[in-house]
């Protein structure tokens, strides 16, 4: 529609030009005044014509007193033969000076031609625009089955990336470098009899840099690098993928050696046979032509197939074979230091100032992947910015980690007095149990300003990165949890809705502690529960239980009893140290929020009583 509206203005354009000079030609806009022969042949007689000037059929006149007139002749007769048949003496034209020309120039030829030529030129106009609208539709049907790869020659300084811009992720460098060094120096393996891996799969969480990583590889390699999506091969029609892929395999021995690299591969590479689409549907062909591909490399062809997915255990078996993706390489969550070095990378183009420590970053963002770190700085930047700073201070990266956690501060969410003092004892329970359990994360801030969706927030953060849980912490977060909830209820004897959330993830808590990690003394250690990974409308449809009725109701005792027992773990400890709860209160009510110096503070020196308000006039 839009190239239609294109052609059609082109084509109005094109008249209103063609108008424009067929009219300036033929009527100028100081065109004399149009009168008939008897006219002229009156004033001949009465003596007021000076001039007469003959231009083929057209006469003009000019008369003794300035005035231009245009006499249109019959085109068979000369002037001499009108004067003639109208009885105009010859001495009436001893006076008068007349011209005979001929008709010539531009004038002439496009008063001529233009009449002939406009219907002509627009109606060939029209079809050249109605023709290249059929070629264009037709070639863009032909490119239908054609790959959608984007290619990045090795000479692109600006899309190329090596290993140094890949911070963390060492053990994954290592594996990766074997495929490097087959690019440049194949001959140096094949001698052996060695045959590296046609495929690399890439499995990892989203943002820890995966794409990154295979476009590196090919920075290193100095090779052609072909990007794709798994999604751009799959189309409503059948057979379209299928074609894609064999394009997509077409163009790489083209360009050998090279690395092709399909992203989110579990988009079309997940488990044949699923009942779903039935077993000639378009994914299912699309694998099956991407399984032919990979088997079609001989030894000696140059071509690596990276591919990156989050979702290993849903790929096809046929995938992950010898011969295919052979070689799987993991890329965790950054550790302390692989997230120091990240931020280091990401900070290279931004004025920090000397006063950051991306240490002491590091340590409050675990959990933090490549993608979360360079938003974090860039939450920084843009913090800075509206702050009319020059650089970038260690204040507004703290503050971009609770940007990214919880969303921005909604300072305009104005709460009523009953409502703020709800919330400061919601989050000094969750602060006080945090504090008192000694197996909980230490409390970093304490907050009663809203941020995203909640209306206050206590951010913990472990000392360290954890790869393994016990019992006791599990515990110790299942109190903290509950000790909102309680502390509503032990100061104002009822609860409200603000406890939701961490109901929700207390009672989920529970859940996986019975039915994954086997850690209930009365359950035993198994597992409950066999969850079949169908996805339809992005939601799971279907689990299956490998228990019993009268077990499900076990399980449903035993997450109400660890609930209860954090609850009364909370509850012990509110009611212990219920001063300490108020000092925290009064401090949120006063400064709305408290840092973990202040925080800690808090339990070696007792808080003064706030001074109490003066009283209006």
């Amino acid at each position: 529609m839009r190239g239609l509206m294109k052609n059609f203005l082109i084509f109005l354009a094109v008249f209103l030009v063609i108008t424009g000079l067929f009219s300036m030609y033929a009527a100028p806009a100081d065109s004399p005044r149009r009168t008939d022969v008897s006219t002229l042949v009156a004033q001949l007689n009465d003596g007021q014509v000076k001039a007469v000037t003959v231009r083929g059929s057209d006469l003009e006149v000019v008369l003794k007193d300035g005035t231009r007139e245009t006499v249109r002749k019959e085109i068979t007769e000369s002037f001499s033969e009108v004067l003639r048949n109208y009885q105009v003496a010859p001495e009436k034209l001893a006076g008068v000076t007349v011209d005979v020309r001929d008709q010539e120039g531009a004038g002439f030829w496009l008063a001529t031609l233009l009449p002939f030529l406009v219907p002509f030129l627009l109606i060939a106009t029209f079809l050249y625009f109605m023709m290249r609208q059929v070629q264009g539709a037709n070639s863009r049907a032909m490119m239908f089955g054609q790959s959608r790869a984007r290619q990045i020659a090795p000479q692109s300084m600006r899309d190329r990336a090596t290993f140094k811009d890949v911070a963390g992720v060492r053990e994954a460098k290592e594996e990766l470098q074997e495929v490097v060094e087959f690019l440049r120096q194949p001959k140096k393996f094949q001698s052996l009899g060695a045959r590296i891996p046609k495929g690399v799969l890439l499995i990892g969480p989203p943002g820890t840099g995966k794409t990154l990583l295979a476009r590196a590889v090919a920075g290193e390699a100095n090779v052609p690098f072909f990007n794709i999506s798994g999604s751009e091969f799959v189309e409503m029609f059948v057979g379209v993928g299928a074609s894609r892929v064999r394009d997509l395999f077409r163009k790489a021995k083209r360009a050998v050696p090279c690395i092709v690299f399909i992203d989110e591969l579990d988009a079309v590479g997940r488990q044949r046979g699923a009942g779903l689409g039935g077993s000639n549907d378009e994914r299912e062909q699309t694998l099956n032509q991407i399984l032919v591909e990979m088997d079609g490399f001989d030894a000696t062809t140059n071509i690596i197939i990276l591919a990156a997915t989050n979702r290993p255990d849903v790929l096809d078996a046929a995938l992950l074979r010898p011969g295919r993706f052979d070689r799987r390489v993991t890329l965790d969550m950054p550790d302390i230091n692989d997230r120091e070095e990240i931020m280091k990378v990401h900070a290279k183009n931004k004025p920090m100032a000397k006063s950051v420590k991306l240490r002491d970053v590091a340590v409050r963002t675990p959990g933090f992947t490549g993608a979360d770190l360079a938003n974090l700085l860039n939450e920084a930047a843009i913090l800075a910015a509206r702050r009319n700073k020059k650089v970038i201070d260690q204040a507004e990266i703290l503050e971009g980690i609770e940007r990214v956690l919880l969303g921005p501060e909604r300072r305009s969410h104005l709460m009523d007095e009953h409502e703020k003092k709800i919330t400061a004892y919601h989050e000094a329970g969750h602060g006080l149990v945090a504090h008192e359990m000694p197996k909980a994360d230490p409390v970093r801030k304490i907050s009663i300003v809203s941020r995203g969706r909640a209306a206050g927030y206590t951010l913990k953060l472990p000392e360290k990165d954890k790869y393994m849980k016990s019992r006791a912490e599990y515990t110790a977060e299942l109190a903290v949890l509950l000790a909102g909830f309680e502390a509503e209820a032990a100061v104002f004897g009822e609860v409200t809705t603000g406890a939701s959330n961490d109901l929700r993830e207390a009672t989920r808590m529970a859940r996986r502690l019975i039915m994954e990690f086997g850690m209930s003394d009365k359950m035993g250690p198994r597992t409950f529960g066999e969850r079949e990974e169908m996805i339809f409308l992005g939601r799971e449809i279907h689990e299956q239980r490998d228990f019993s009725e009268k077990v499900a109701e076990m399980i449903d005792s035993e997450i109400s009893r660890f609930i209860a027992e954090a609850r009364k773990s909370a509850h012990d400890i509110i009611t212990r140290k219920r001063d300490k709860l108020e000092d925290i209160v009064r401090v949120l009510l006063v400064k709305e929020t408290i840092e973990r110096e202040e925080f800690e503070a808090l339990f070696k020196t007792p808080v003064p009583p706030a001074p109490p308000k003066p009283s209006a006039a």
